[in-house]
C-alpha cells in the first residue's frame, strides 16, 4: 500500500493580472522584475500584438499593447507576490472579486499561449473573405473565426470578443486580408 503524506501539496505557477494607469505598463513591468524577487515572481510580461502601418509611402509592422492598462505576472505564492507588489510605485490593483485575487482560468492562459505563444507577441494573420465570411489561412487566429466581431481592412486589424479577466472583452489584432470574393 502506497503512503501518503499531507504535504504533497503540488504548486505550479499561476497567472495573475495587474490593471494600472494606460501608458505605464512598461514602467509598472520594470519595476517589477528589479524590485520583486525571481524566487517570488517568476515572470512579468505585458502581452503585444503587431499592426502594418503605412507611412513614408511604406508599410510597417508595429507592436502595440494588447490588453492597454493591464501587466500580467506569472507567480506560486500570492501573498508573497502582494508583498512584493508593495513596492512597485503605480500599481491600480489585482484583479479580483473583493478582496480575493483572482488568477486566470486555464481556459484564458491557453488562449494566450495559442494566439501569443511564449514570446507574447500575437504577430498577424492571413486570411480571406468569400460570401461575406472570413477564412484565416495563417496565423494565431486560425480557428478563431467565430470570435472575430468587426475588421477594419484600411487598418488591417480584426476586432475580436474573447473572455478575459472574468468578463467579455474586445481585443485588437493584426489581419491582412489578402482576397476578397
Amino acid at each position: 500500500m502506497a503512503k501518503h503524506t499531507k504535504n504533497m501539496e503540488v504548486r505550479y505557477p499561476i497567472w495573475y493580472v495587474m490593471q494600472v494607469r494606460t501608458g505605464t505598463e512598461e514602467n509598472i513591468r520594470c519595476q517589477c522584475q528589479r524590485l520583486i524577487s525571481s524566487n517570488v515572481l517568476e515572470r512579468c510580461f505585458i502581452p503585444y500584438y503587431q499592426q502594418k502601418k503605412r507611412f513614408q509611402g511604406e508599410w510597417h509592422i508595429q507592436e502595440r499593447i494588447l490588453f492597454p492598462g493591464y501587466v500580467f505576472l506569472i507567480a506560486e505564492n500570492p501573498e508573497k507576490l502582494v508583498n512584493g507588489l508593495r513596492k512597485v510605485i503605480g500599481l491600480t490593483k489585482l484583479i479580483g472579486t473583493g478582496d480575493e485575487i483572482v488568477p486566470l482560468v486555464q481556459e484564458e492562459i491557453d488562449l494566450l499561449m495559442k494566439i501569443g505563444t511564449d514570446k507574447q507577441l500575437v504577430e498577424i494573420s492571413f486570411g480571406i473573405i468569400e460570401n461575406d465570411r472570413v477564412q484565416i489561412l495563417a496565423g494565431p487566429l486560425m480557428g478563431m473565426e467565430g470570435n472575430i466581431r468587426r475588421i477594419d481592412r484600411h487598418k488591417r486589424t480584426a476586432y475580436l470578443e474573447i473572455e478575459m479577466f472574468g468578463r467579455t472583452v474586445e481585443m485588437k489584432v493584426g489581419l491582412e486580408i489578402i482576397r476578397k470574393e
